[in-house]
């Protein structure tokens, strides 16, 4: 699961570990996903590239990409370090909707303050340099002429399919664990033993449901 790009299905480690039931191993991996956000990790710096995304699949009827109302796919928002030519840490969140509250939000909580933040022309990513951020916005080139090769401003477009709405963040937590420790894989197995020990136990059905994930922050054992 901290090794492999590509993660490790229930039903795969079902069969690896001989376990009699699927939820078993659904509800393992789940806890894991659950305990792969160090509640203390330092925020990102630096040039940092924020973009958002739709998770869940095309939809006809629609009558353009910031539509909310009857979108059945997830609204997800991006930040990720830029390193020379390559990445460094990434931030991934599904958030509500546009409003220039919900994405100051998310860059007070992961981004440091001072650290140049590039985004495209969303009218929602003003108030940024109040917020203490150096913004350059930088117009997007049309999705038409993106299929026609033309350069993202902010590489981070696509559309994702096969996960529960409920359960998307932690598998986007999953992903960001991955991608953040890609170059220290042991690293990662060690780190994920140990932030695992600090979690407060969830209870089956409250994973089932992801009620725990409609409530706010998750607490470290001992805190309050």
């Amino acid at each position: 699961m901290t090794t492999d790009k590509r993660g490790v299905s229930a039903l795969l480690l079902q069969r690896q570990l001989a376990l009699r039931r699927y939820e078993t191993a659904w509800m393992m991996l789940h806890k894991f996903r659950r305990a792969m956000v160090n509640l203390n990790r330092e925020p990102l710096r630096g040039e940092v590239e924020v973009d958002d995304t739709w998770v869940g699949g095309t939809q006809a009827g629609l009558r353009g990409s910031r539509q909310l109302k009857g979108r059945k796919a997830a609204l997800v928002l991006v930040a990720v370090e830029k390193r020379d030519r390559g990445t460094g840490r990434a931030r991934m969140a599904v958030i509500p909707d546009f409003k220039n509250s919900t994405l100051i939000t998310f860059l007070k909580k992961n981004v440091e303050p001072g650290s140049i933040v590039y985004t495209d022309g969303l009218k929602s990513f003003t108030g940024l340099h109040e917020a203490g951020y150096q913004h350059i916005p930088r117009t997007q080139p049309l999705r038409v002429d993106l299929r026609k090769g033309a350069k993202s401003v902010v590489p981070l477009i696509g559309t994702f399919h096969g996960v529960s709405r409920d359960q998307l963040q932690v598998y986007l937590d999953e992903f960001v664990f991955r991608h953040n420790r890609r170059r220290l894989p042991m690293a990662a197995f060690q780190t994920l033993l140990g932030l695992g020990t600090r979690r407060k136990p969830t209870a089956y059905n409250q994973i089932r449901g992801a009620a725990d994930l409609s409530s706010s922050t998750p607490q470290a054992v001992g805190a309050s």
